[in-house]
């Protein structure tokens, strides 16, 4: 883990970077949402509240027949901390399993779309106000998003995401920063807690004229929970806009974030459960003929797995506004340079390189009473290049450079769609198209990769180095398809609407997808699969020749309120072909990736909120998933790893005053999720339960505090998802055990 004080280092630049970002100020502000018709100035935001970046999206939202969610800063106050998985929580369809707690990568999925993705992920296009984040090749590195800088979160399950420029069968995700309208003024915030917690942030933003400007800067840090977990993270994010004139609008945004944390590691079941704190040290050979080895997994004390990335981020968003056309155009630049450490199995993989984003978006709508446009279109396009690099992991140090290669990347797409009134209905027909290009050039250059190996019987003693063939990891592959979708929904009164779907999803695999590491083991780098001996020939890496995935969904739906109840429920089944799949022998090390013949996903998304008096609210968010081989030869009809079957999250509030709340909020697992696609091993179901209250000392000086897993639970938050384990494998990752945390925010 790197030391701290690189901070001191950052705070300099950064403070740099604002001291620019003032420059621009004063300085225009619209919500940036993604959702269908809006832009930069499509709905003026009224400064007294009556018109809010909430408002206009979740109206647009919730008219769309399919499943969306709108999460806003204000539904996280009282929470300390706040990770990806506490701003999700509320929203049903969403699973976000924390891996190592703190800053770092939480496998996230929405119906089942690359879910044994780790690390860098897939199957979501993730955009912060409008722009994608995505490498040009679908991958996302989904640690680098911070929810706390975000003013509203929009979520698009499924095909409603097609319209902008996602194809997946997962959807989209859009962070919406405050501008220096909707938040003008400047608020300061620190927190503190258990494990070594701290995070400060500050935010400062206001308006003069037609110009507007807000900035952001955090800095979190963390012991951890376990003995190896140290995390940071730095963030600034700045947005500066100006109207124009009446019809035209931009907006500038620029980010950077540096993230660092530990890689803890899994355990096995005993370990998890007698002592989670603890990390795994590798397996145990028990001598004998032939000697037996129990109890596999990384030996994360001798190679100090961790992952250090930074991304800097640029762009623009202009619209332009003509009676009933709106025009908005998108461009952004993003460079990540991303370090991960992974375990000898892997080695260290090194990835430097940037992307660019550009969005077009039209829409028609002659009636501005509807929050739908008549007619909308989506083009989007992203272009990346990156140079990779594998170094061999000796012992946590740096080894010898066994791999290299130039990432070529181009995705288009797209979309069009209208929303058809039909009295009490809509229609809404829409198609889109993805062309994308992956291309490999090997620029290693030697006729033979190097090996490394610990003795087993004795991991801290190093073997021989070896030679194997190098190979060529050198491809080009190409993908197209259309993603067809009807929707149609039925609104019989204000306050009920019900809708259904059919649509399809094209998803082409990811580099990481079509390049990997192969046949290391827990003692002994890629292309070694015997750490005795140096030079048994075995490729270092696969280079598989995926197709791209696709699915036919089918949904329906009701959303509604009623007396104190409001509800919106969702029931979809998928029939998934070529499912890309990530697969992992039973060490963790990698297998490289699959298509699996067919799959199926069926599931159920149901969020329900109660005003039960004037003081007590409670809501529930429950997901059901049920994600299975289709008569698969080896598989059969197994479920896929690593999907829990039901998710539930509850929370009730209480509200003594208007200055003092409490809250208790569920997060249950009522069954075991499957580690494995045999279903051999299980992570055991489990209850969190979190305290939070917090006090308002004057309009402008806030007080809060949490309790975490009061009861102490000892649990898998997550787990490794390999396709055969044994049962004594360390695949378990432990979530955080009580802990408590205080913060205070003022407004300035």
């Amino acid at each position: 883990m790197r030391k701290r004080g690189a901070f001191l280092g950052y705070k300099s630049a950064l403070l740099q970077c604002a001291g620019a970002a003032a420059l621009l100020l004063p300085l225009t502000a619209y919500a940036q949402s993604a959702a269908p018709g809006a832009s930069v100035i499509l709905d003026p935001i009224d400064v007294d509240g009556q018109l809010t970046p909430e408002d206009v999206a979740r109206r647009r939202l919730q008219a769309l027949p399919g499943g969306t969610s709108v999460i806003a800063d204000h539904d996280l106050s009282g929470r300390t901390n706040v990770t990806l998985s506490d701003a999700l929580s509320e929203a049903p369809g969403v699973i976000v399993q924390n891996f190592f707690g703190g800053n770092d990568q939480p496998r996230v999925q929405i119906r089942g779309s690359g879910m044994q993705q780790s690390p860098t992920e897939r199957g979501l296009l993730v955009l912060q106000n409008g722009l994608p984040i995505n490498r040009a090749d679908g991958s996302y590195i989904v640690g680098l998003t911070d929810p706390r800088q975000a003013e509203i979160t929009e979520i698009y399950r499924g095909y409603t995401a097609n319209r902008l420029g996602a194809t997946v069968l997962g959807g989209a995700l859009n962070f919406t920063s405050p501008t220096g309208i909707s938040q003008p003024g400047a608020v300061a915030q620190i927190e503190m807690g258990s494990f070594g917690q701290l995070n400060t942030s500050l935010q400062a933003g206001g308006r003069s004229g037609d110009y507007d400007g807000l900035m952001q800067l955090s800095y979190g840090q963390r012991d951890g929970f376990r003995d190896y977990n140290e995390s940071d993270r730095v963030s600034f994010d700045a947005n500066a806009g100006i109207r124009i004139s009446p019809n035209i609008s931009t907006r500038f945004f620029a980010g950077y974030t540096d993230l660092g944390f530990d890689v803890a590691g899994p355990l096995n079941r005993t370990m998890l459960e007698s002592n989670p704190r603890r990390v795994a040290s590798g397996p145990t050979v028990i001598p004998g003929v032939p000697p037996r080895t129990i109890n596999p997994g990384p030996n994360v004390w001798r190679d100090q797995p961790h992952r250090d990335a930074t991304q800097y981020r640029i762009g623009n968003r202009t619209a332009f506004e003509y009676g009933a056309h709106l025009v908005d155009f998108a461009v952004g630049y993003t460079y990540t340079d991303d370090t991960f450490q992974f375990p000898i199995s892997s080695g260290i993989r090194s990835t430097e390189g940037g992307d660019v984003n550009t969005v077009l978006r039209y829409a028609y709508n002659p009636d501005s009473s509807r929050p739908l446009p008549l007619f909308e279109t989506t083009a989007s396009y992203a272009v990346g290049s990156a140079d990779r690099r594998y170094y061999q992991n000796n012992g946590g140090q740096q080894g010898r450079l066994f791999g290299a290669n130039t990432l070529d990347a181009d995705t288009l797409s797209l979309s069009a769609g209208l929303n058809i009134p039909l009295g009490d209905f809509t229609l809404s027909p829409a198609v889109a198209y993805a062309w994308a290009t992956r291309d490999s050039t090997d620029t290693f250059g030697a006729a033979t990769r190097p090996t490394s190996a610990f003795n087993p019987m004795n991991p801290n003693v190093r073997l021989p180095d070896g030679m194997v063939a190098a190979g060529n990891t050198s491809y080009s592959r190409d993908y197209e398809g259309f993603s067809p979708s009807l929707g149609l929904s039925y609104r019989p009164t204000e306050n009920h609407m019900f809708f259904g779907a059919v649509s399809r999803s094209f998803e082409p695999p990811t580099h990481d997808d079509l390049l990997a590491t192969v046949n290391g083991t827990p003692n002994s780098s890629a292309g070694r699969p015997n750490p005795a001996n140096p030079r048994q020939a075995a490729a270092a890496f696969s280079t598989p020749n995926l197709d791209a995935q696709t699915a036919t969904t089918v949904e329906a739906g009701w959303r509604g309120k009623a007396s104190i109840f409001s509800w919106d429920g969702l029931v979809y089944y998928s029939w998934v072909r070529d499912e890309l799949l990530s697969l992992r022998d039973e060490t963790g090390a990698s297998l490289g990736a699959v298509n699996a013949d067919k799959t199926t996903h069926f599931g159920v998304e149901l969020g329900l909120n109660a005003a039960l008096t004037e003081k007590l609210s409670a809501r529930v968010a429950y997901t059901y998933q049920d994600f299975r081989f289709d008569n698969d030869p080896v598989r059969g009809d197994n479920r896929l790893a690593g999907a829990p079957q039901h998710m539930i999250n509850a929370m009730v509030q209480y509200s003594f005053t208007d200055a003092f709340r409490v809250q208790t909020e569920v997060q249950w697992s009522p069954t075991t999720t499957p580690v494995d696609n045999m279903n051999t091993l299980y992570a055991p179901s489990y209850v969190v339960v979190d305290l939070r209250a917090s006090y308002d000392i004057t309009e402008r000086i806030r007080l809060y505090g949490e309790a975490r897993n009061v009861f102490d639970e000892k649990y898998a938050s997550s787990t490794l998802v390999v396709d055969q384990a044994q049962r004594d494998q360390a695949a378990f990752l432990p979530g955080d055990g009580r802990a408590f945390y205080a913060g205070m925010r003022v407004k300035f």
